[in-house]
């Protein structure tokens, strides 16, 4: 009789085991915008706005901002739910706040939500399988407009505005890397790209990588040796390069580089959709992986 208890028992187990494990492979499901959902679910978001990230792709959180099933109105780019009313993006960048989340708005309905193109205000797309939006930080306009009078233009503080919060050069010197790998300024732009294209650094060796450390103190040199580095690469060589360095300008056909230029120009869009956009507080963000 014991023998038949432990054996029921442990009868109990394997069945919840294989229970718990039909339940985890079942919410992996995709949401209505095609993305999978979360495994773990809000462990995953941390800053809960709807998204997280698992096995190196991004997912929805069921039931968060994100899932078109919750919303009722549709969804939009990147799968955030469509505004009630235009009304709630009063800074016409196509972005608004309801119900505790941003939301985008429809197109037609007076905001900038973006089309298929690259070019003029607010008509790029959101990258395909990335995440968009905005928010403010205090302070940000006077270092757009310290990045335009330097000689910068919207592409430009769209650059800026991706690599750090504030656009500024507080992050870890060389951005933790060294080398041709090694990155400086307000633009985190690689030494390979400098000591080939801006006349300050050119004819210098990889070795002499610290000299770039130039830029973290002088914006208008900064500015400088980017539109140099556009100029001698020309603007698609110097995408790829720009993001991946002496690999990018050798092999700039890539899918990453691809994203990596939507979502600049997806941001340079946002700031030429309304002239506000270009010198007030409003910072556009695109989930860009850091490589």
């Amino acid at each position: 009789m014991r023998r038949r208890i432990v054996l029921a028992a442990l009868l109990a187990v394997v069945t919840a085991g294989a229970s718990l494990l039909w339940v985890h492979t079942a919410s992996a499901e995709p949401a209505p915008n095609g993305f999978q959902y979360c495994v773990n679910g809000n462990s995953t978001d941390p800053d809960r706005d709807g998204w997280g990230w698992e096995n190196s792709a991004s997912c929805v959180v069921r039931g968060g901002a994100a899932d078109g099933a919750a919303s009722g109105g549709g969804t939009g780019t990147g799968g955030f739910p469509f505004c009630a009313s235009a009304a709630s993006d009063p800074d016409g960048d196509g972005w608004g706040w309801e119900n505790g989340r941003s939301c985008q708005v429809r197109p037609g309905s007076g905001g900038s939500t973006g089309g298929g193109g690259s070019t003029g205000g607010g008509t790029a797309a959101c990258p395909s399988g990335a995440t968009c939006g905005s928010y403010t930080v205090s302070g940000l306009g006077a270092r757009k407009n310290a990045i335009r009078a330097a000689g910068g233009d919207a592409l430009d503080v769209a650059v800026a505005m991706l690599e750090t919060e504030k656009m500024d050069t507080n992050y870890v010197y060389g951005d933790n890397k060294r080398d041709d790998a090694s990155n400086f300024g307000v633009f985190k732009q690689n030494w390979f790209m400098l000591r080939n294209a801006c006349s300050r650094f050119r004819g210098q060796t990889t070795a002499q990588w610290n000299n770039g450390a130039a830029l973290n103190s002088n914006l208008s040199a900064d500015v400088q040796c980017l539109n140099a580095s556009q100029s001698f690469y020309g603007i698609d060589r110097w995408f790829a390069g720009h993001r991946n360095g002496q690999t990018g300008v050798n092999n700039p056909n890539t899918s990453d580089i691809a994203r990596y230029k939507t979502a600049i120009y997806w941001m340079r869009d946002r700031l030429n959709s309304n002239s506000a956009n270009l010198s007030n507080d409003t910072r556009f963000w695109v989930n860009v992986p850091a490589i």
